[in-house]
């Protein structure tokens, strides 16, 4: 395969998929371009093999003090932007403020629980989408 092709080939895998081990950590912002956290870790549905949540972390200093949050996967677009991937959330910066956090020992969140946050986001949960 050329050179040409190859590049065209890894743009073109780029833009429809991502590594797993990339998405952990990487920065999340809003549509203004601020900064809500990063992505502690995602929970995968092992009935389904859907991304169930993303576990968001915001709101502490220098890493300290963040809180955790879950946060409906269909929440996230991820971008393109200047050849650099972006992960961006569609929810305002004061929703997440007001938002309940968890602790990591509260994980997995159970489907009562994700429904409620799927709720709060404004998003029907996926289990009772039938996609």
């Amino acid at each position: 395969m050329s050179a040409t092709i190859q590049s065209a080939t890894m743009q073109s895998a780029r833009e429809h998929f991502m590594l797993a081990s990339d998405v952990k950590g990487h920065k999340v912002v809003n549509k203004n371009a601020e900064d809500l956290g990063k992505i502690d870790d995602y929970m995968v549905d092992l009935e389904t093999g859907r991304i169930a949540y993303a576990v968001l972390s915001f709101g502490g200093f220098l890493g300290m003090g963040d809180k955790l949050f879950a946060i409906p996967w269909s929440a996230f677009t991820i971008q393109l932007f200047e050849n650099e991937l972006r992960i961006v959330l569609g929810v305002d910066k004061e929703v997440l403020k007001e938002a309940q956090g968890f602790d990591k020992s509260q994980l997995p969140l159970s489907y009562a629980n994700l429904s409620t946050v799927y709720h709060y986001y404004g998003y029907k949960p996926y289990w009772q989408t039938g996609n």
